[in-house]
């Protein structure tokens, strides 16, 4: 038995040091942070049990390390610790009996409990309030000297404290915390990525840890970190009688100015902790940011203190982790799927593996692109990643277990539906299918436009649509309000009953609010609050195709006035200055890249010409008149540039599809059917919030988001997506994302949804 425990641990050392080995030194790992951490469990459960098998060079007996060979480096005044796991309720309590075993009889312990972030470790120093030193946790001793790179993160105060009214500061305080992105703002990332046609970011909390060792810090400054800060690490000047109780240390922390977990709490047995576990593994997904777990520590810090450290884990705290949201499978074929703008999107197909709570054989593997930049190849083990609802997603392949049997993964040459070629439109990331009638692509635009959130239309679900199309009784939107019940009878399937809501549902869609139609349409990046600010501004759908149609005109007038400039160039720009190809690019895309700049601008001639001055330099030509032409254009886009929340894309994509005549005769169908395309004369509640701007954050309690921005707007005021200086107030509910920390920043007010019912009340 002895001898089968002894192999049993040399194994799991073997296993460990080659899996270390792997993702340290070479960046290749083969097996999940779950997989490594199930070996190390058992490990360390073996050593607790029987200690002569402890070895010196045992992955328990050091730290981790994310020291980087590029920045200096910085002792830190005391261990950077890490924490041990327990992975049930079995395991807390046994965490609970071996502490009470190691305190006097009668000892009662009361316990905080904290999320476990997702990110990186960061160690603070401030000398007399003044922020003197950032670095990473490193190897728990030493770490990377990071401050610059923390000085731009605007969570974490220059200066303690940072009101007039808060505690001293002391003569030295070290604080330990957590650098991450909030999850909006990691998205936030990406997009800005998208729209510099670079790939997107895969993991959070890697970007997080790449940003914040930049070596230049004004990249830093670019990117929405953001900190946690949890604990003091060390200090001078702190009366620690009235501060020794990790809860009072929290709210110490909150005072000062640092930004703490708000859904830290404290409980005063570790059985009222566990009651709570399946409801924070239900909530997690809703958190701002990523967690993997909680932390569990014992209140009373004298007593954490008393208990001590066993190799590098302090015995007076533990992580409670939550089920492994990654998993290694193997990727045994990919299908295209075409969608209803046409754009094609490769799936992974997987041997079924089990990860977060569900057995999972699809995954996404995003784009093309993509696909090229992880080199993902069938027969590749692979790892997926699913988080609460969102569709499981293919994090990389696992480079090291290749055996040279995998294959490259293409992008088709036909489209798998209709067999009409498939295109990459210059600039685009995405390949499409090039037939607008594609009958996939007409299925999916059906089923969006009928669906819940869209018309509404009941009893109209794909199996039916997919019905009609092959009846040939509808072949695009408009055909459905104008299907009779007699065809209908005749299919298998169809009761009188069942066609006779399907009729009245139809009846019911003609007479949808306006926002709701054109958030049906299907137009590129119009949801429904784009959809609410159309409707704000323009009352009717045929407000929406003229000017559409005339931005697309004087579009074409632009062109036409900018050929000569753009035959005059050279065919190879490969040698021409970066300032040349930019400004091709602006006359090749006036509507995005041109028209936004003059917006109310007087003496667009001058500007322009300043601007295109390098393109008339290489040209050797004197500036033609195109400032006329772009004038037009910005005149006729004015109405559209203008309205806060559009940004000079979305503004094409609705002229694009406004402007088009398939779509034209379409919306001409529809409203020859008597659908309702104006909108409705808003009756105003009240004006008692006329002039005051909302932004929205959070869940709230009683309110979706849609019916407090209709409260909002029916008492005059307005809702906005974003928090800026000219915002009034934000409505802040449960599990606000990064737009609260903006508005405390920016000292506007935040108010809860009880306060806003009182605001309107009070007149």
């Amino acid at each position: 038995m002895a001898d089968d425990l002894a192999r049993r641990a040399a194994e799991l050392r073997d296993q460990l040091h080659f899996h270390i080995y792997r993702y340290n030194v070479l960046g290749d790992p083969i097996i999940t942070d779950a997989e490594y951490d199930r070996l190390y469990h058992e490990l360390r459960q073996l050593e607790e049990e029987h200690p002569e098998l402890i070895a010196v060079d045992s992955p328990t007996q050091r730290a981790g390390s994310d020291l980087s060979e590029d920045f200096p480096k910085v002792r830190h005044p005391a261990p950077v610790l890490s924490l041990a796991n327990a992975f049930d309720e079995a395991g807390l309590r046994a965490w609970e009996e071996r502490n009470l075993r190691l305190l006097p009889a009668g000892t009662e312990l009361d316990y905080v409990l904290e999320p476990k972030f997702d990110g990186l470790t960061i160690v603070i120093t401030y000398e007399n309030g003044l922020l003197t030193k950032a670095a990473t946790r490193g190897n728990g001793e030493i770490g990377d000297d990071v401050t610059a790179n923390v000085k731009t993160i605007r969570t974490v105060p220059l200066r303690i404290p940072v009101r007039a009214d808060g505690p001293p500061a002391p003569e030295r305080l070290v604080v330990r915390g957590e650098v991450l992105f909030h999850k909006e703002d990691f998205e936030a990332v990406n997009r800005q990525q998208e729209a510099a046609e670079l790939p997107r970011y895969v993991n959070a909390r890697n970007t997080a840890s790449g940003t914040l060792k930049q070596k230049d810090s004004r990249i830093t400054a670019t990117r929405p970190l953001t900190a946690y800060i949890y604990s003091v690490l060390d200090s001078v000047g702190i009366v620690l009688d009235k501060l020794d109780k990790q809860w009072d240390m929290l709210e110490y922390l909150r005072e000062m100015g640092f930004q703490i977990p708000q859904e830290s709490q404290y409980y005063p047995t570790l059985s009222d902790i566990i009651q709570q576990l399946p409801a924070w593994e239900s909530r997690r997904d809703s958190l701002a940011y990523e967690i993997d777990g909680l932390v569990v520590k014992v209140n009373d810090m004298r007593l954490a203190i008393e208990l001590g450290v066993v190799g590098k884990d302090p015995r007076g705290a533990i992580a409670f982790k939550f089920p492994s949201q990654e998993a290694t499978t193997k990727l045994i074929g990919v299908t295209a799927s075409v969608g209803r703008t046409g754009k094609i999107t490769p799936t992974a197909q997987l041997e079924p593996v089990f990860v977060g709570g569900v057995t999972v054989s699809n995954a996404s593997l995003h784009n093309y692109d993509q696909i090229e930049k992880l080199d993902v190849r069938v027969g590749d083990t692979i790892i997926i990643k699913r988080s609460g609802d969102v569709i499981p997603y293919v994090v990389g392949p696992v480079t090291g277990a290749r055996d040279g049997t995998e294959e490259p993964i293409r992008p088709p040459e036909l489209c798998p539906f209709s067999g009409d070629p498939v295109i990459q439109p210059p600039g685009a990331v995405d390949y499409y299918c090039s037939n607008p009638l594609c009958p996939e692509r007409v299925f999916r635009q059906l089923e969006f436009f009928v669906s819940r959130g869209a018309m509404d239309i009941e009893g109209m679900g794909p199996e039916t649509i997919k019905t009609l199309i092959d009846q040939q009784l509808i072949h695009d939107e408009a055909d459905i309000f104008y299907l009779q019940a007699e065809p209908l009878l005749e299919l298998e399937r169809f009761a009188e009953k069942k066609v006779q809501n399907l009729m009245e549902s139809i009846e019911r869609a003609k007479d949808r609010p306006l926002s709701q139609f054109l958030a049906s349409l299907g137009i590129d990046g119009v949801g429904s609050t784009v959809a609410t600010l159309l409707v704000d501004h323009f009352d009717s759908v045929d407000a929406l195709i003229e000017i559409a149609r005339q931005a697309k005109a004087a579009e074409a007038a632009f062109r036409q006035a900018a050929a000569s400039l753009l035959q005059a160039l050279p065919e190879d720009l490969s040698d021409e200055a970066d300032s040349v190809t930019r400004n091709v690019a602006r006359l090749r895309d006036p509507l995005v890249e041109l028209a936004p700049r003059y917006v109310d601008v007087q003496d667009i001639d001058v500007r322009l010409q300043r601007l295109l001055k390098p393109l008339y330099e290489t040209i050797g030509a004197e500036a033609d008149d195109i400032a006329t032409p772009l004038k037009n254009l910005v005149d006729v886009a004015a109405p559209l540039l203008r309205i806060d929340g559009l940004g000079p894309v979305l503004v094409e994509n609705i002229i694009n599809w406004f402007a088009d005549e398939h779509n034209r005769q379409v919306i001409h169908k529809m409203q020859q059917a008597g659908v309702k395309m104006h909108a409705e004369q808003k009756v105003a509640a009240s004006n008692v919030l006329e002039g005051q701007t909302f932004v929205l954050t959070g869940t709230l309690p009683t309110l979706t988001r849609d019916e407090a921005t209709a409260l909002i707007e029916a008492n005059g005021g307005k809702v906005t997506g974003s928090v800026s200086k000219k915002t009034s107030y934000v409505l802040v509910g449960d599990s606000p994302g990064s737009k609260a920390e903006k508005a405390r920043q920016l000292n506007i007010p935040t108010i809860s949804e009880a306060e806003l019912q009182a605001m309107i009340a009070a007149g």
